[in-house]
């Protein structure tokens, strides 16, 4: 199904942050695609940042890595797993990335002599971004969703806010639909829903020249017809539009309960296009393949950010989604690697049935790491390393296997006498640390008759990456003669995959799985180690 022109569809969030506005956006516009349109997302993040980056995962949870090598936030992420399909740096905008292209601009004497102000040039620049992301590998797009991060009020929103009002009027508000993701909170005390804070953060909105066309409702409890009504009434939105949404077991139901409130019928009305119902049979069919599962396996994750579970939100995701392939729930331990003793963390590890150590920066908690990896070599628990997960594996390799007492990584120990980790020589030249990572798809070669083969029956793949360091090739033979397995390389002969031969499922991996995992498509080394955890359980 193609349209004339590309339809815009803005989404903003109001009330609080964390309501679910990149969920919400993946959500509908799964919706449309599953009708048979072209769809793509863009991600607006008023920050000053360029990209997300040089950002602790702290700040605003993982830094996800697009197929082109874009660092960006972690909703792209989430826009991946639901549509199934590759998100590039086109889909993620940034006010840092506005002000410096405007500037830039100013520099080269682009704007002949001009004030450059945020009216026009500031809001110009945001819209032909926006424009520019209606195209996807080469095609395109029916409809374009755009996701303004943030909540409605403040401030670095603003500029942004007056850009897709401005957006709105020049392409025609036929081809424009204003969702606005909002909160009923629950006081339990009088046990009510309150529509206050909707009303006041829509009104606040059309102070901005911005009226919603659908209300996204996010509460914790169900809401009857007559406070739809009073929303619909107050907001002068129709009844019909006033979504309700609520806590559900996945986050993959939420297109399905939109569905069933008829959202994708008032959007296809409100936007002037046919419509045809959703094909959603595969995602219900997974879904009630979860709700019935009744084994259960547990993964301890060894990392440094797992305070934050937003830090590791793809892998969470990817566990999800190779659960469900291998008919099994995945309970996650999160384990603070500095926090813990290696007595405590022993005494945690034999409890669980497989471990992973996840990428992370900073020497901080590695000796942790170190004593988790080497707990699974000696206990033959499955163990997959990502990214640092590997680099870990290698360094307790060295020391416990080929008597390498002092191996480490530079990134750890500039001193040490056996770097089995090194800077990747197109690092050692750099001076600027954003976006100077080795980054995005890279071609993996994979060796026949290897765990990774089996895993991904192929023998070339593609998968992302974001790191500095690499596994020092001088090391290869020593680690050969120890029953080490290099089962992937790149084009250029970096290192990429490793295997323990002597244990059932013990794999590294330099790259980061995790970015290409889907619920529709499970990430083939997840896959496999989610497998051999149920096949030695």
């Amino acid at each position: 199904m193609k349209l004339d022109s590309t339809k815009y569809v803005f989404v903003t969030g109001g009330v609080c942050s964390s309501l679910g506005k990149g969920v919400s956006t993946a959500s509908v516009a799964l919706l449309l695609k599953s009708m048979g349109y072209k769809v793509n997302i863009v991600k607006i993040d008023p920050y000053l940042n360029v990209d997300a980056g040089t950002m602790s995962p702290y700040q605003h949870g993982e830094v996800y890595v697009t197929f082109d090598g874009g660092e960006t936030d972690l909703d792209l992420g989430t826009y991946e797993r639901f549509l199934n399909q590759r998100m590039y740096k086109v889909s993620s905008i940034t006010a840092g990335k506005v002000y410096r292209n405007v500037i830039e601009k100013e520099r080269r004497g682009d704007y002949l002599g001009q004030t450059v102000q945020v009216i026009p040039h500031i809001t110009n620049e945001i819209k032909d971004l926006i424009k520019e992301a209606r195209y996807v590998e080469g095609e395109e797009v029916d409809i374009l969703f755009v996701e303004i991060g943030g909540t409605v009020g403040d401030i670095e929103s603003v500029p942004f806010i007056e850009a897709i009002r401005q957006f709105s009027l020049e392409v025609g508000k036929r081809n424009t639909l204003f969702i606005h993701v909002t909160l009923l909170p629950y006081l339990s005390s009088s046990d009510e829903i309150k529509t206050k804070p909707t009303q006041h953060s829509v009104a606040k909105l059309r102070e901005l020249g911005i009226q919603p066309d659908i209300l996204i409702c996010r509460s914790e409890k169900d809401f009857s017809k007559n406070e739809i009504k009073k929303i619909a009434l107050f907001t002068n939105v129709e009844e019909r539009a006033v979504i309700k949404s609520l806590n559900l077991d996945t986050i993959y139901e939420v297109p399905i309960s939109y569905m069933d409130q008829g959202l994708d019928k008032t959007i296809c009305d409100m936007l002037g296009i046919p419509y045809t119902p959703p094909n959603l049979s595969s995602l219900i069919s997974k879904i009630e393949l979860f709700k019935s599962l009744e084994d259960e396996i547990t993964i301890a994750m060894v990392g440094k950010y797992v305070s934050l579970r937003d830090a590791y939100k793809s892998i969470y995701e990817a566990l999800f989604h190779a659960g469900v392939e291998n008919r099994v729930r995945v309970k996650v331990l999160n384990i603070e690697s500095d926090k813990v003793s290696e007595k405590e963390l022993e005494e945690i590890l034999s409890k669980v049935d497989g471990i992973l150590v996840p990428g992370g920066f900073g020497k901080r908690g590695i000796e942790g790491k170190i004593f988790s990896a080497k707990f699974a070599r000696e206990n033959n628990i499955p163990y997959l390393g990502i990214c640092l997960g590997m680099q870990i594996m290698a360094i307790e390799f060295a020391r416990n296997v080929c008597g390498l007492s002092e191996a480490n990584s530079l990134e750890f120990d500039l001193k040490t006498p056996h770097p089995v980790i090194s800077l990747l020589d197109e690092q050692k030249r750099v001076v600027f640390k954003g976006g100077t990572m080795r980054l995005g798809g890279q071609k993996v070669i994979i060796k026949e008759n290897t765990i990774a083969y089996e895993a991904y029956l192929s023998k070339e793949v593609y998968e992302r990456h974001r790191h500095r360091y690499e596994f020092n090739p001088e090391y290869i033979p020593s680690f050969e003669d120890s029953g080490m397995v290099f089962s992937g390389y790149s084009e250029n002969g970096l290192v990429e995959i490793i295997e323990n031969s002597n244990n059932a499922f013990m794999v590294g991996v330099q790259f980061h799985p995790e970015f290409q995992s889907s619920i529709f498509s499970p990430n083939p080394i997840f896959n496999a180690f989610v497998k051999a955890i149920v096949e030695l359980a």
